[in-house]
């Protein structure tokens, strides 16, 4: 066993760095967190000094052994984790568990830090050991500890108040609200009509069109015209006044310089990945752990490709600028190299500056060059990551404006404007993308011919356009990061765990890129801002983040900033939890009256979700209940449209034997029903429109898929050969197994086919187990002719049947679905959040790398 231990976080990451170190040096991961609070009421202790209860993450147990194992035999110890708070802290908990096992006596601990995984960057690190940063661990268990107490004494709030399972964070709720807020301005926005003109010229050197500007002697604004009669007034005076031609009256050129992107930042790279590449946040910072950790390049070896990706800086290091520098002379020339290198300060005030920009660790590895050893997302991202850092070195894009002045008489005017690329500088290399189009984005790249002030140009044709304004768009990943980043809520390394939390919570749902928020996520988010509105607030989370930082620079204690946050927090909670009613939570929505029975109707968050309810639980006959339609809210749904909703099961009739079919919504979805037989409706097809012999169609459909399932069967055996959804397959129920492709599925024996399922069985997923084909038809001519066999058949259902019963009985945990119309609750989704009660412990999957927003 070598006699120095280094501990990094990632595998990959440890499998790299040993390659550097040599036998001198055993290189273990600790594979993320090795600790986190224990997950019950009491883990952080206000009453004393916030005092924090930690236990072992259960799967990373075999990875802390390992440590402790190969640090017993170590004489020197480096902790290697990464170069952030998370980092720190990481490095600070395996020190402790350590020392708690009695592993540090006579034995050297140091902290190494690198910012790439480059053997250069990696002896520079070991050459500069240090201690533990106190004042980094301090700053993330506040951070840790506010986010536990929100979550823990918020969530069951909403669990009493709006609906089990929900959960409240302290940079996740801000993060809804702007969801929220946003949908409601969509919602509150009402459209307004105007109307363009446009002049098409027709231009001997090249066609180009011209915008109004001036109408009847006044300057033309958006809402000049605002209806069609008008605006066709508009176009014929102005086309009468010109004549069949504009008189240019003034032709102005106007150059200006347009400056490259600093390098990325964690925000700014989700960003653009989000824009250019369509990678969610996640997606992002995964592909790009990837880059960092180590790529093998070939007989160079494995080689990480970037810098640290959580950063929110935009310095480069010396060693980065004059090597970046020499590739832009070597591949662009020096004439698009500036004189001295460009520098960049960044807009966040709570940046790390110790850290450098996201950056090829060298750029002399070309995206060209490397392409072979990367996979597509890989390749993508590095591409986008080397051509920013280059671009950010090279010289300004020098833009050229000409903008021409038309007149149409004396009255009316045009303007046409171009701007052309004169030195392209940065551009050569990359360009920003952008969220949307603005006036420059138009002009870009748009030629005008060449024309001076007394010429007249020919006029083609005048055009009136309608429009509509638009209402604001929702928030894109790349939007919503941006936002965050503007309000300094969270770090940029939090915002992929925050958009995940919100979407695995189902508070908002992604429609194309856009967040759209759900029922429960507006419910939530309503409760908050009218009962909590102090901590959904963004200033109160930004200055709130500005602390966190003071205490990671040593500038304030973690102590007192708890005790500033803790005291009123608790006493709000407490006084919600004794004075609000269920009615407080924002989520009833009164509709009107049922014409029919002349009780209320509501939408409202029950007990599984978004519904209309018709009565009141204090009627003294029961509520009905209804689940609403895809795409249907309580906060837009109307009477008429609710009402509706109470149809369901609907009977669509009989077909030819006389048999009733209906039509009805249950826990998987609509679906059509006739006798025990039950077929799902296909996309295109709504229950509350289908017919019945549609519905008949897929009825026997399913029957016929049902009778043709099973390829062979032995008597008196539960093996049956079956034809699947992906080929045919042997299954008893409890056990599906596979049969070789060149193996005729029919002509199995019964021992082969137990051997089969013995050797490649797997457990059968519930609700996909075999069944005997429905037999609807010749069980019913059985029965008139009173054959014996019926008798078997009944008896063997019998005892099916009872069977079901009996373990019904001993897992009483599992339901039957229920209805979704009737005087029951729609059943609780598939999908839900479990609820957690005080005390109860429960399994912690904390964030690999990022902050966990609860």
């Amino acid at each position: 066993m070598a006699k120095n231990l280094l501990i990094v976080e990632s595998p990959a990451k440890a499998k790299t760095i040993n390659k550097y170190l040599g036998k001198d040096f055993t290189v273990l991961a600790s594979y993320g967190h090795v600790r986190d609070l224990v997950p019950k009421e009491g883990a952080v202790d206000p009453e004393h000094g916030f005092a924090m209860r930690y236990e072992t993450i259960e799967k990373n147990e075999k990875h802390v052994d390992a440590i402790a194992r190969a640090a017993k035999a170590a004489d020197h110890l480096y902790l290697a984790t990464d170069p952030d708070r998370e980092g720190e802290a990481i490095s600070w908990h395996i020190a402790e568990i350590l020392k708690e096992r009695d592993l540090l006596k006579d034995k050297s601990l140091q902290r190494v830090v690198f910012t790439e995984i480059t053997p250069r960057a990696i002896r520079e690190a070991m050459q500069q050991p240090r201690s533990i940063a106190s004042n980094l661990v301090d700053a993330q268990q506040a951070r840790r500890a506010l986010d536990y107490l929100v979550g823990f004494n918020l969530s069951p709030v909403l669990w009493r108040k709006i609906k089990a399972g929900l959960s409240a964070g302290r940079v996740q709720s801000p993060a809804l609200r702007m969801i929220v807020e946003r949908e409601e301005e969509i919602e509150a926005f009402q459209a307004r009509e105007y109307w363009t003109v446009e002049a098409e010229c027709a231009h001997p050197g090249q066609a180009f069109t011209a915008k109004l500007v001036k109408l009847d002697g006044q300057k033309f604004e958006q809402f000049t015209l605002t209806d069609g009669a008008s605006a066709e007034a508009a176009r014929l005076r102005i086309q009468q006044a010109a004549g069949g031609r504009l008189h240019v009256t003034d032709v102005a050129s106007k150059e200006r310089k347009r400056r490259p992107a600093p390098p990325f930042t964690t925000s700014t790279l989700q960003q653009e990945a989000a824009r250019k590449l369509g990678f969610t946040t996640r997606k992002t910072m995964q592909v790009a752990q990837k880059l960092y950790e180590g790529v093998a390049l070939g007989e160079e070896g494995t080689v990480g490709l970037i810098s640290y990706m959580r950063t929110d800086s935009v310095n480069l290091s010396q060693d980065a600028l004059a090597e970046i520098r020499d590739v832009i002379a070597r591949d662009y020339g020096t004439a698009a190299l500036p004189d001295k290198p460009n520098f960049y300060q960044t807009k966040s005030k709570n940046a790390q500056e110790a850290h450098e920009a996201i950056r090829p660790t060298s750029a002399l590895r070309t995206p060209a060059q490397v392409a072979r050893y990367l996979g597509e997302d890989e390749r993508k991202l590095y591409e986008l990551i080397w051509k920013r850092a280059v671009a950010s070195q090279m010289i300004p894009a020098t833009l050229n404006t000409v903008t021409v002045e038309l007149a149409a008489g004396s009255q009316h005017a045009f303007r046409a404007s171009g701007t052309t690329v004169v030195v392209p500088g940065f551009l050569a290399v990359y360009e920003e993308g952008k969220d949307g189009k603005g006036k420059d984005d138009e002009d870009e790249g748009r030629k005008l011919p060449l024309m001076k002030p007394g010429e007249d140009v020919p006029l083609e044709r005048i055009h009136a356009d309608q429009h509509f304004t638009q209402p604001p768009p929702r928030f894109t990943e790349a939007s919503l990061v941006k936002a965050l980043e503007e309000y300094g809520i969270g770090r940029p390394s939090t915002y992929a765990a925050i958009i995940q939390t919100l979407l695995g919570k189902q508070y908002a749902v992604l429609e194309g890129r856009a967040f759209k928020p759900t029922d429960i996520g507006r419910a939530v988010s309503k409760f908050l801002s009218s009962h909590f509105s102090k901590y959904v607030d963004y200033d109160f989370t930004a200055n709130l983040e500005d602390e966190l930082d003071a205490v990671s620079r040593g500038e304030e204690d973690w102590i007192p900033l708890m005790e500033k946050f803790w005291g009123p927090f608790k006493a709000l909670v407490d006084d919600k939890k004794a004075s609000l009613d269920k009615a407080d939570a924002g989520s009833v929505r009164v509709l009107g009256t049922d014409p029919a029975s002349g009780r209320p109707v509501s939408a409202r968050i029950g007990k599984f979700g978004p519904l209309v309810q018709i009565g009141t639980v204090e009627d003294e006959e029961k509520p009905r209940f209804a689940s609403l339609r895809p795409g249907q809210s309580i906060y837009s749904i109307s009477l008429q449209e609710a009402l509706k909703l109470f149809e369901m099961p609907r009977l669509l009739g009989v077909d030819a034997n006389g048999e009733e079919v209906s039509v009805g919504i249950g826990r998987f979805g609509p679906f059509a029903r006739r006798g025990s037989t039950y077929a799902s409706l296909k996309k295109e097809d709504d229950p509350y429109t289908i017919d019945l012999a549609r519905a008949v169609f897929l009825i026997e459909e399913k029957e016929e898929i049902a009778r043709n399932r099973v390829i062979k069967e032995w008597p008196g055996h539960a093996v049956q050969v079956l034809n699947g959804r992906f080929g045919p397959y042997i299954s008893d129920g409890k056990l599906n197994g596979k049969i070789p492709k060149d193996r005729e599925p029919s002509s199995l024996s019964l021992e082969e086919a137990l051997a089969l399922l013995e050797e490649t069985g797997k457990p059968a997923r519930k609700g996909f187990a075999a069944k005997k084909a429905p037999a609807r038809k010749a069980a019913a001519k059985k029965a008139v002719a009173g054959e014996p066999a019926v008798k078997k058949v009944a008896k063997k259902v019998a005892k099916k049947t009872a069977a079901k019963k009996a373990v019904a009985k001993k897992a009483p945990a599992k339901k039957a679905a229920r209805p979704l119309s009737g005087d029951r609750e729609p059943a609780k989704p598939l999908l839900t959040a479990a609820k957690v009660a005080p005390g109860k412990k429960r399994v912690v999957k904390p964030a690999a790398r990022e902050d966990a927003p609860f």
